[in-house]
């Protein structure tokens, strides 16, 4: 259907379908290698409820939702988006800080996992209660390549600070 609409791209992953729906890492997994097969691309969300930030457990959680993905898929048609689950709609923000941590651990673990070259040329995007006072902070570390937009995507004002954040 959403090809048939000529739509490319895909949310795959992300935590209302996880929490809501209760689907798995594997089925998660399964769901982006179908879209791939049919020619889509995938934007693949990642992120940790408050809880497991508050327990060091960041790191475990998104790797573990990652890993179905290693030998299966394309990562040239994949967009990692990490999307810490207590900033999702919560007026909550990670902190540049704390998004570029677990960015960078993203990516060592893309290079230790599947490839340098995919660990290097793979995006990963922040969303979490993005806005416009905290979108040009964020926007200068150094392995945050965009955003993920929800609500700020309704202001008009907001949504253009954001997509221009990284000019």
């Amino acid at each position: 259907m959403i090809k048939d609409l000529g739509l490319e791209w895909v949310i795959l992953g992300h935590s209302e379908r996880r929490s809501i729906f209760g689907e798995s890492n594997e089925l998660i997994g399964q769901k982006t290698e179908a879209a791939l097969k049919v020619g889509l691309n995938v934007v693949f969300c990642v992120g940790e409820s408050l809880e497991q930030r508050e327990t060091d457990k960041t790191d475990e959680i998104v790797q573990a939702q990652l890993q179905p993905l290693v030998g299966k898929v394309d990562w040239s048609k994949i967009v990692i988006a990490y999307e810490p689950v207590w900033a999702i709609g919560t007026g909550k923000v990670a902190t540049p800080e704390q998004a570029q941590d677990t960015h960078n651990s993203i990516r060592k673990w893309l290079q230790e996992n599947v490839s340098e070259e995919v660990a290097a040329s793979t995006r990963i995007i922040y969303g979490g209660s993005v806005n416009a006072s905290n979108c040009k902070d964020l926007a200068t570390r150094p392995d945050i390549d965009g955003f993920l937009v929800g609500g700020a995507s309704l202001q008009v004002e907001s949504f253009v600070a954001i997509v221009n954040a990284k000019l």
